[in-house]
């Protein structure tokens, strides 16, 4: 089983290989087999990378919006051709089953290349009138931007992230995740297939330092980072030093509030797609599962029957249901937080375990009730499928319960009651947000958080704010009143 590219890195159009960079190897979170070996990059690397895309953002920022706007077209179509090899490498590259692949990853890419590909044209300025005189703005690209991915969603980041990017006539150079770094460069093939001149979506390897030397660098405009909050804060950091604009998609630990009225069966698979998906290595992910108590034991107890019944297995089988978490460290540290919850005193429903033998870093689905505020699985992010069932009894002690977190990136709320279901989303304190659904995130839709959770949003129109900046011109149309 392997998935070795070419190269380690895609530059100026081309593979690039530098093997005096560290190692860096991907492994298959399945098994623990070895499938690529790729090299960090060294500086010779990173300065080929960053110096063709400030050369080639010059034309195609000055390219016309539908020209450019035809490429990502293009390049969607190459992403829907290729879908089923694409969802096999993203398989092997994270363990997720082949099942989820197919639909999720790859091909909300191609949608957010398809969305900005038609948004492109139409964005333009205004004009003000002054009575004689006026002001015009232009909306110009920033120029070159640094993309930073997490680990969870690799192919899907790099997509979101350059499609507005390139979209409103910037370049990028795009820092992959050293866990799960295959899926960028095809994309960044796919993107040279489809036309998009050579140095305007670079990938470069490897860990924090790459990632440093990147946003560091006079000749970067803007970082989009989707991360952890302690890595959020250090690029922010860094980027400040240049006053660089930034977008930093961060962590979450979501409420997920279910009243009484609301539909059991609902209500339970939302629980369930919002704590077990990907192996719950999702960001936006609703592991505060707040219940009132007056349907508490039903929830649970059809939650407990339905989790049982989820498959685990070989990512690649096409019945199967959920897969491995992405590393070993990632098992340590889910696998940490259950016997702390259960040393804390959280009733373990169902799971717990790592399933039946395997060589592969699973965990099973699982589900503690009787969680408190003030537990540890209540407060911090664990990224694995682990779920925490908290009791509440009115909608004013939800409320302040569901917002004393540093945390502010997702929010959804099950209730049959429409009103009361708008006056609890009203007072949340969370940028993305769901009524009866959860983490449905097309990309017609802004995608972001509040407080910790981050700054800026990705997708839908307001994304091209972020990848973007207004001129104002004043035309004068009379003569200049001076006093002097």
């Amino acid at each position: 089983m392997k998935a070795q590219p070419k190269a380690s890195h895609f530059i100026d159009g081309e593979w690039v290989e530098d093997a005096a960079g560290a190692e860096i190897q991907v492994l298959y979170p399945a098994t623990g087999e070895v499938i690529a070996r790729l090299h960090e990059a060294t500086p010779a690397v990173i300065e080929r990378a960053l110096a063709s895309a400030a050369l080639a953002q010059q034309a195609w920022g000055r390219m016309r919006p539908v020209d450019r706007a035809r490429v990502l077209s293009k390049a969607a179509a190459l992403i829907r051709e290729r879908g089923e090899e694409l969802a096999q490498l993203e398989t092997l590259d994270t363990g997720k089953p082949i099942q989820e692949t197919r639909v999720a990853d790859w091909p909300s890419g191609a949608d957010a290349l398809e969305y900005f590909a038609g948004l492109a044209p139409t964005v333009t300025g205004e004009t003000i009138p002054l009575g004689q005189d006026m002001v015009y703005t232009l909306r110009e690209p920033l120029g070159v931007c640094v993309g930073i991915g997490a680990w969870n969603y690799p192919s899907q980041i790099a997509c979101w992230k350059s499609a507005p990017a390139l979209a409103m006539g910037n370049a990028m150079v795009f820092k992959p995740s050293e866990v799960t770094p295959l899926g960028a460069l095809q994309l960044a093939q796919i993107y040279i297939e489809a036309g998009l001149p050579a140095g305007l979506f670079n990938v470069v390897q490897g860990r924090g330092a790459a990632g440093a030397s990147l946003i560091s660098d006079p000749r970067v405009a803007k970082v989009s980072l989707t991360g952890s909050v302690p890595t959020g804060q250090k690029v922010y950091a860094k980027a400040a030093e240049g006053l660089r604009h930034v977008t930093m998609e961060l962590g979450g630990k979501s409420p997920l509030i279910i009243f009484d009225d609301a539909s059991l069966e609902d209500a339970v698979g939302a629980a369930m797609l919002a704590n077990f998906y990907s192996s719950g290595q999702v960001c936006s992910n609703g592991t505060r599962v707040f219940v009132q108590k007056g349907l508490k034991d039903q929830f649970l107890a059809r939650l407990a029957a339905r989790a049982v019944k989820i498959r685990m297995g070989d990512p690649q089988d096409d019945e199967t249901q959920m897969g491995p978490l992405v590393s070993a460290l990632q098992l340590e540290k889910v696998t940490g937080y259950i016997a702390r919850a259960k040393a804390e005193g959280a009733r373990l429903v169902t799971g717990g375990g790592r399933g039946a033998a395997n060589d592969g870093w699973f965990v099973e689905p699982t589900v503690f009730a009787d969680v408190t505020d003030q537990m540890e699985l209540a407060r911090e992010e664990v990224f694995g499928p682990v779920m925490a069932v908290l009791d509440f009894e009115t909608e004013e002690e939800v409320i302040a319960r569901a917002n004393a977190t540093d945390f502010g990136l997702a929010a959804g709320v099950f209730t049959r009651d429409i009103t009361r279901a708008h006056r609890v989303i009203g007072q949340l304190q969370a940028g993305t947000c769901w009524i009866n659904a959860y983490n449905l995130t097309p990309v017609e839709a802004p995608f972001g958080g509040a407080k910790m959770s981050g700054v800026g949003r990705e997708n839908g129109h307001a994304a091209i704010e972020h990848y973007s900046q207004v001129k104002s011109v004043y035309l004068g149309l009379g003569p200049v009143d001076a006093p002097y």
